[in-house]
């Protein structure tokens, strides 16, 4: 059975290191960690990459579209692939979640996450992995949609680093242990310990 997991951000230099982008920072990691490069998916604006994890084709994708609009072109990955739903693992920021909160949960809403919405409208359902990565709200009257096209302040990297590779265990222990053994592990309310 294939898996895809999509790191939802968005597409460009501009965004490449905001809280925004947390999804892609994830699969890049996976992507190093194997020692494969995206490659550019005919007909589907999306890059992709192949990793097998405890025998397990896994796809790891990024697509070129902005994140309010990601849905159609992963959708359009999923089916070329013939991926099922519940398959599908989407990582990504989540501003109701504290700065270096964990959480891994399958279906239920999407929190008013917009690039969640798009997968879910495209899916035509809400039932597929998630890996939420904590940004916090910001304080103040800062808009949340700019907050989060903001970069990590620069005494954040080192947790933000921690988050990243953590992110990546998870998806990793979602496809090998499956969800209850993965929430066990990795769902925390903030910075992992001793960061």
């Amino acid at each position: 059975m294939t898996w895809l997991v999509a790191g939802l951000g968005n597409p460009g230099e501009r965004y490449a290191k905001t809280r925004h982008n947390l999804g892609y920072l994830v699969v890049d990691e996976l992507a190093t960690r194997a020692g494969v490069r995206f490659r550019k998916v005919r007909f589907v604006s999306t890059d992709v990459c192949e990793i097998v994890e405890a025998g397990e084709h896994v796809l790891l994708a990024r697509s070129h579209a902005f994140m309010n609009e990601v849905g159609p072109s992963i959708a359009s990955l999923i089916r070329k692939r013939g991926v099922d739903t519940d398959h599908v693992i989407a990582v990504h920021d989540e501003i109701d979640l504290p700065f270096g909160a964990l959480r891994v949960k399958f279906g239920g809403s999407t929190a008013g996450h917009n690039g969640v919405r798009s997968l879910a409208a495209a899916l035509k359902t809400p039932d597929f992995f998630r890996v939420r990565l904590g940004v916090g709200r910001p304080s103040g009257r800062k808009d949340p949609a700019d907050w989060v096209l903001e970069r990590f302040a620069e005494r954040q990297e080192a947790d933000v680093a921690i988050l990243v590779d953590d992110g990546a265990d998870a998806v990793l222990s979602i496809v090998r242990d499956g969800l209850p053994a993965t929430q066990d592990r990795f769902n925390r309310a903030g910075p992992k310990e001793g960061s």
